[in-house]
């Protein structure tokens, strides 16, 4: 049978628009191998290129003077009604928050707003650029630039928030009603506008599917309106695929009205239900028989029977045939890569990144062969290995194959400290191109490393992080706040152990804790200091509130400023803290070496002129 029926995968704003994302990747090389007739659209980079513009700037500057006009006397009445606030209505309560921000905008009188739609070309550019990238004072100013420019974009589709890395409204609930409500919101949803003249372009190719890929919150309001757009102006079946709603099947069976969105969404992982999915599209079997699917019809919610995952070493080749390198905000793509998928320790108690997965690790053979034939097809030879932990055993074989070829890659890759990560393997994994490994430390306090089951040597995790720097490999430090069992006691422990060993742990990232409804964690809530779990209020959410033994909330905030403070005087400055985005970190380490971009501290005076 033919296998020429048109399928799109689309990946929609709003993620950080550095590199295509890999799971689209990987299925369009799984369906280009089985001979379907698919394509890819990035419609996030797209995104960024509509709006970073001067014309587009110059709009929203003139849009925001108008909007805070027409609120004002909107504003006014409501408050004339002398209503309490939690009498206002979402819409109400939406107008009040954009005046109250578009007021505080106009009161600060900052002219620097209106210069920056002539400088957003410059500042673009400086990012894709190689020589003015590597400046870091030209890059900080880009940034600078670039942050204006959205603010002007959140302040004219307030309450949502811009940013370069998310998207957020600080009343959007994670259920059916609020998501429908935003998503149908004129005022607020920027990507109406934006996907029209994308739809005309998708309807032009005639699709009978078109999946798109969510990954994030950032992507909900975008990604449904996307789809939505797609159902009422084509005659696709519209597919949602990626990590987000798969963590919630039982609540999508039980919203049968999810259908104005979608007309199925696959949870899990996809690369053999995709090549089923195509054979439905084709006409070879009914919908029934499609594996890892939520689909809907005549106002009913049906779940088709998991399939077994495919081993990543019968997955096909990374497929960017689609795909222009040059539209990405960087000088170099750092492509995200996979050798194994899930965790091989899969122990820790606060943790659910793997949930869906099974261990399943690809052969150091199948690697070569696809970084050598990505080097020869696109270029590349910079990647992130996205899997959730490289085994030191792993790292040791995988370098000893990368030493024998000619690909000569960088890369970067997440670690756990283990002791087998020792002098030798660490010098070799350097010599092969590893630049950076960010590693779980997590927290300096003996109790929580115990209490979250890491698995790990507490007492020579240091001495593994010496040997890292010693190699010229750069160590960034995942560390969080908020565990139930977290006292500030423990969490200032943790802050002593960052600027203790500033010379060690060269750059760190600061998270806090959430608790993941599929966590090991919340099957036995009492065991880690939770006194008590608060009932789901919103459907949709992949997280559960909680109360517990350890710090409040006001406790907490005081402990992510303390963090900050002191942080910011050991490491003096520094020029990572600016860099704000781990592919570009690894870039500058590339470029520079380990000890230039953990000595170098921007010149300030430069970067806050006006000129590239």
């Amino acid at each position: 049978m033919a296998k020429d029926k048109k399928m799109i995968l689309i990946f929609p704003p709003q993620w950080t628009p550095l590199s295509p994302h890999y799971a689209i990747l990987a299925l369009m090389g799984q369906l280009k191998k089985e001979g379907y007739n698919a394509s890819f659209m990035d419609l996030n980079v797209e995104f960024f290129d509509k709006i970073l513009n001067s014309k587009f700037i110059s709009l929203m500057q003139r849009k925001i003077k108008k909007d805070y006009v027409d609120l004002f006397n909107q504003v006014k009445n409501l408050y004339g009604k002398h209503k309490k606030e939690e009498q206002f209505t979402l819409e109400e309560k939406c107008k009040i928050y954009k005046y109250d921000k578009l007021k505080k905008f106009f009161e600060e009188g900052d002219r620097y707003y209106e210069i920056v739609g002539d400088l957003v070309l410059f500042a673009v550019n400086v990012i894709k650029q190689e020589e003015r990238f590597y400046t870091p004072e030209h890059l900080i100013k880009a940034m600078r630039v670039i942050d204006s420019c959205l603010r002007l974009v959140s302040l004219a589709y307030a309450p949502n928030r811009l940013e370069f890395d998310n998207l957020s409204n600080p009343f959007l609930k994670f259920n059916f009603e609020s998501i429908k409500h935003f998503v149908f919101d004129r005022d607020s949803n920027l990507f109406w506008d934006f996907y029209l003249p994308q739809i005309e372009k998708i309807k032009a190719q005639n699709p009978e599917f078109v999946a798109i890929s969510l990954n994030s919150s950032s992507q909900i309001i975008p990604g449904l309106t996307l789809t939505y757009l797609l159902k009422k102006y084509t005659k696709a079946h519209i597919n949602i695929g990626g990590n987000f709603f798969g963590r919630v099947k039982d609540a999508l069976l039980s919203r049968p009205e999810f259908s104005i969105f979608c007309d199925s969404i696959s949870i899990e992982e996809g690369e053999g239900p995709i090549i089923e999915m195509a054979r439905f599209v084709n006409g070879e079997i009914p919908i029934e028989k499609v594996p890892n699917l939520v689909w809907f019809k005549n106002n009913n919610a049906y779940f088709n029977e998991k399939m077994k995952p495919v081993k990543l070493n019968d997955v096909a080749n990374l497929n960017l045939d689609d795909v222009d390198l040059k539209k990405y905000y960087t000088p170099h793509i750092v492509l995200p890569y996979q050798t194994s998928r899930g965790c091989y320790w899969g122990k820790c108690t606060f943790c659910d990144q793997d949930f869906g997965q099974e261990f399943n690790i690809k052969n150091v053979d199948k690697v070569i062969f696809e970084l050598k034939e990505l080097k020869k097809k696109y270029g590349i030879t910079r990647y992130e290995f996205i899997d959730e932990s490289v085994s030191p055993k792993y790292m040791q074989e995988l370098s000893l194959e990368l030493l024998k070829t000619n690909i000569n890659p960088s890369y970067f890759c997440d670690a756990r400290l283990e002791t087998q990560f020792d002098e030798e393997v660490l010098n070799l994994a350097s010599k092969s191109g590893l630049k950076m490994i960010m590693w779980g430390v997590e927290s300096g306090s003996k109790k929580i490393m115990e209490s979250i089951n890491k698995g790990i040597d507490l007492e020579k995790r240091f001495e593994i992080l010496k040997m890292a720097n010693e190699a010229g490999i750069w160590n960034f430090a995942f560390i969080f706040f908020g565990y139930p069992l977290e006292t500030m006691d423990d969490a200032r422990q943790t802050i002593k152990m960052l600027c203790d060993n500033c010379d060690i742990i060269n750059s760190y990232g600061r998270s806090v804790f959430t608790m993941g409804k599929h966590a090991k964690i919340a099957i036995e809530p009492e065991k880690f200091g939770i006194t008590k779990l608060y009932p789901v209020q919103d459907e949709f959410s992949p997280s559960i509130e909680f109360d517990s033994v350890g710090m409040n909330k006001k406790e907490l905030s005081l402990i992510l400023e303390e963090c900050r403070d002191k942080c910011f005087e050991h490491y003096k400055n520094p020029l990572w803290m600016f860099l704000r985005y781990r592919e570009w970190l690894f870039l500058y380490i590339e470029k520079y070496g380990l000890d230039w971009v953990s000595k170098y501290s921007p010149k300030f005076e430069e970067c806050e002129n006006n000129e590239f």
